[in-house]
């Protein structure tokens, strides 16, 4: 039987990204990748302090969790098989026919905050298209990682693996008190969680593989991702997590209004940040409060549903285009005033990436590189 909540929950976490993708463009913190505020300091940038914490966490509890369904139904061949050409292809040979249009808006942007614009034209454009395809990576990181946890998953349950997980749920589902472990998944999982985040490189060298580390967060997301297959693909946690869905939502409204106006103006991206412990209490009870939240209440579907359901991964593959080229164009090249530059960012990116979905999986072959899909009605 299909969980429509976690498709729900799946697709709302990437229109959340979406969001948090127009604030982190035109965002004043200093973070990187960004094209600069319209202030010195923006009561906006909090969005992205109540988003950035728990967000991708969450996509790889998700992408966990699915991939221990999709195993139930296919043999170790046939997930390797699907995920690479749903994960990898996108995010290689992806790069070269599509995205290499979102690296050219970047290496516009970088040009902008670094002052070299004038010095990106005078490269051989040969030399720009290479440089534009592998800058164009950008959210695409994700599906990078993905594709690798799904590799090592496989050796894990080579390994047996799953015997560790039919041990748990065994262990779980024959235990009476379920006080104790709703103490474990949230006490537990918090420490997990915190652990996770440790080890990010406090003070990485600019230009490095440490920053390059911190950007990927190996280490971070693939225990996530792990508490995905692991813990939460048992029913019996995903009934203990609704039957708190609504104290794990005051904690976390709670934690994150102390958190936002405990880092405001800061950039909430810094590994400083990320491994305090007030960071971690917003992320996880955030976490475990949508999750229970969408399981306890959004189990349903409808047309609109089931087609973000379908579509929500293409659309996260397009969105970063738009933000790229509207957004530089707009910061650039208008005098609109910021709050309605942020609204039609906004609406372009909400209609736009659909938009440009349906165009991509309907040409043949460029499907295939762009969104990693051999006919249009596959998923």
């Amino acid at each position: 039987m299909r969980k429509h909540w976690l498709d729900n929950l799946r697709w709302t976490t990437v229109i959340i990204v979406l969001i948090y993708h127009v604030f982190y463009f035109y965002n004043a913190k200093g973070v990187f990748g960004g094209i600069g505020g319209f202030y010195e300091t923006q009561p906006q940038d909090a969005i992205m302090s109540l988003i950035y914490p728990w967000i991708m966490m969450l996509l790889f509890i998700v992408a966990g969790m699915s991939s221990k369904y999709a195993l139930e139904k296919c043999s170790h061949k046939e997930f390797i098989k699907s995920r690479t050409r749903k994960l990898l292809v996108p995010a290689t040979i992806g790069l070269f026919v599509f995205q290499w249009m979102t690296g050219y808006f970047n290496t516009q942007v970088a040009g902008v905050s670094q002052g070299i614009a004038d010095k990106i034209q005078t490269i051989p454009a040969e030399a720009r298209y290479i440089a534009c395809a592998l800058s164009g990576t950008g959210p695409l990181w994700f599906i990078q990682d993905l594709w690798l946890f799904s590799l090592i998953l496989i050796l894990i349950r080579l390994l047996k693996g799953d015997r560790i997980h039919s041990a748990f749920g065994n262990l779980i589902n024959n235990k009476a008190n379920n006080w104790i472990w709703i103490l474990i998944i949230v006490l537990g999982g918090y420490l997990v969680v915190w652990g996770a985040t440790q080890t990010n490189i406090s003070y990485p060298e600019p230009n490095s593989g440490e920053g390059l580390w911190n950007l990927y967060r190996p280490a971070e997301y693939f225990i996530t991702f792990l508490l995905g297959y692991f813990v939460f693909s048992h029913d019996k946690v995903i009934e203990l997590t609704k039957s708190i869905c609504l104290p794990m939502l005051a904690i976390s409204a709670a934690s994150g209004i102390l958190f936002a106006i405990r880092i405001y103006g800061q950039d909430d991206t810094n590994p400083v940040v990320l491994k305090g412990w007030l960071t971690n209490i917003f992320a996880w009870s955030t976490m475990l409060a949508l999750i229970g939240c969408f399981a306890k209440w959004a189990d349903r579907t409808s047309k609109f549903a089931a087609y973000m359901a379908k579509s929500s991964f293409g659309i996260y593959v397009m969105h970063y285009l738009v933000i790229a080229s509207l957004g530089y164009m707009m910061k650039m090249y208008t005098q609109l005033p910021p709050l309605a530059i942020y609204a039609i960012l906004l609406a372009s990116v909400l209609l736009i990436s659909p938009a440009l979905n349906e165009i991509i999986s309907r040409i043949p072959f460029i499907r295939w590189c762009v969104i990693g899909i051999n006919k249009r009605n596959r998923k």
